[in-house]
């Protein structure tokens, strides 16, 4: 599964979902579904905006974490 860690980065820079929207120019709702992780596909153009504002790496946004086994 790939973990979106938005939350992550918005809290360590202590910036509001509203503020990165606004500042990346991405749909509110859209930030929203990223930072509870409930998105079913990313833009690779929303990506870039988001790792730009935060002048991060796309390891510090996404993360890979096997499924557990049934």
């Amino acid at each position: 599964m790939i973990r979106i860690k938005l939350s992550n980065l918005l809290g360590k820079h202590k910036m509001t979902q509203k503020a990165l929207s606004n500042l990346t120019h991405i749909r509110p709702a859209t930030i929203s579904k990223m930072y509870y992780e409930e998105t079913k596909r990313l833009d690779i153009k929303q990506l870039n905006s988001i790792c730009s504002a935060f002048d991060c790496e796309i390891s510090d946004l996404l993360e890979y974490v096997p499924d557990k086994k049934q």
